[in-house]
């Protein structure tokens, strides 16, 4: 079967950057959706930006190149969609939780049709065709509590919670889709098809306490839950629960706290740092007691000391300060707003808490603090000053600060909007 990937129209807010190259789970997308159907497909097409679906012969897999999906998704879409007759177009009901929930919220990549939704990826078994029958796959969504609140700050429905799926599918139309993809589609997902796994197959659960006996160490930080790469440095006093990956190269000192988390390779992680349920990139330095919460922090940035993010996206080669606090809720129970994909308006994020999003190629000050759901776009410098110590607005690259220096050219913009001339320095 051959692959046809389709461009998404966009790029991605504060990013400057189709999500197809941003970094899903320590991975760009295209490379996670080329892992994923590796097993299926024996060659494939890139249209080109402006070009329409080309004719085809012979069964095809069609899909947006801003589109996440997992193994679970994907086999079970190809296993109905062989059994029909004609071709079919995944669609996701709108009574689905986890889609209604956290995939529909400042998407801009669905059709409406019906009760469902239709998303872009079809499969055709005999080449090219006008019409595909919607497919619809249930995501199987679990609710699974991750803020036990004091009852004053609690919602109408009690503690916060996801709606988990088993099968995860989502299109990336703007920053807070990789903090779901992430945190909700990704480390959640996983925790929750290991307990299904431990619940349904009695071998299993047999073999992991068998495993943790053997090594005299808690279920969870054993290592039928927690993987190691090569060569890496992990202190004795460090504590690491599982489900957790640790890539090569990677140094953890003393007394650090790592909880459900993807470590890409050459990390460092300085002693004290309290890291659960995040996504650390490659090349990432995490210096001593910095804390992350529910945080997508992509490959080569840094976080400096006594800095706390939660629920936050930071973007690859960007450097934030000591010091510096990312809220993730509103004081006053106001619904949070996110910018959508193209950066240009504000939208309900249905979420009660949300931390805020950093782009490529940026340098944050220390001791400041960022209101929720606030974006920093790329390439910006923002020192700490009597006037700018409190964020609390979307922060563009004509704000930064470095055009106010005289040695500005000194600090290169590598991420220009589509449609803007890329200097090499400003």
């Amino acid at each position: 079967m051959q692959k046809i990937i389709l461009p998404a129209p966009r790029h991605i807010h504060p990013f400057n950057e189709p999500a197809r190259d941003l970094r899903i789970q320590n991975k760009p997308l295209w490379l996670i959706q080329r892992d994923v159907l590796s097993p299926y497909i024996e060659r494939e097409l890139q249209v080109g930006s402006d070009a329409e679906l080309p004719n085809f012969s012979g069964p095809a897999l069609v899909y947006r190149d801003n589109l996440y999906f997992d193994a679970e998704y994907i086999k079970e879409f190809i296993t109905q969609a062989k059994k029909r007759a004609g071709a079919s177009r995944a669609a996701c009901s709108a009574n689905d939780l986890a889609f209604r929930e956290h995939a529909l919220p400042l998407s801009r990549s669905y059709e409406k049709s019906g009760e469902n939704y239709l998303l872009d990826l079809w499969y055709y078994p005999h080449g090219s065709s006008p019409h595909a029958n919607p497919l619809v796959i249930d995501l199987f969504p679990r609710e699974i509590g991750y803020y036990h609140v004091p009852t004053y700050m609690a919602t109408e429905s009690g503690d916060l919670t996801f709606q988990v799926p088993l099968r995860s599918i989502i299109a990336i139309d703007a920053w807070a889709h990789i903090f779901i993809v992430d945190v909700v589609f990704g480390l959640f997902s996983r925790g929750a098809r290991f307990e299904k796994r431990l619940d349904e197959n009695p071998w299993f659960k047999l073999k992991v306490l068998a495993n943790a006996m053997y090594e005299g160490k808690q279920v969870l930080e054993s290592s039928g839950i927690v993987h190691i790469g090569r060569n890496c440095v992990i202190d004795p006093t460090a504590i690491i629960h599982g489900p957790t990956t640790i890539g090569d190269n990677v140094t953890i000192g003393p007394g650090a706290v790592i909880e459900n988390c993807i470590i890409g390779d050459n990390v460092n992680i300085g002693q004290g740092c309290q890291v659960m349920l995040s996504v650390i990139g490659d090349g990432a330095f995490l210096p001593f007691r910095a804390a992350m919460f529910m945080t997508t922090f992509m490959d080569n940035s840094m976080v400096a000391q006594n800095t706390c993010l939660q629920m936050c996206v930071v973007g690859r080669n960007t450097f934030i300060g000591a010091g510096s606090t990312f809220t993730d809720f509103n004081l006053i129970p106001t619904p949070l707003k996110a910018r959508d994909g193209d950066g240009r308006t504000l939208e309900d994020a249905n979420r009660p808490v949300l931390g805020g999003c950093v782009g490529h190629n940026c340098r944050l000050g220390s001791g400041m603090i960022f209101f929720p759901a606030r974006t920093i776009e790329s390439d910006v410098v923002l020192v700490a000053s009597p006037e700018r110590r409190v964020i609390s607005k979307d922060i563009s690259y004509e704000d930064s600060d470095h055009h106010l220096f005289n040695f500005a050219n000194l600090h290169h913009r590598l991420y220009p909007r589509p449609g803007e001339i890329e200097h090499e320095t400003w």
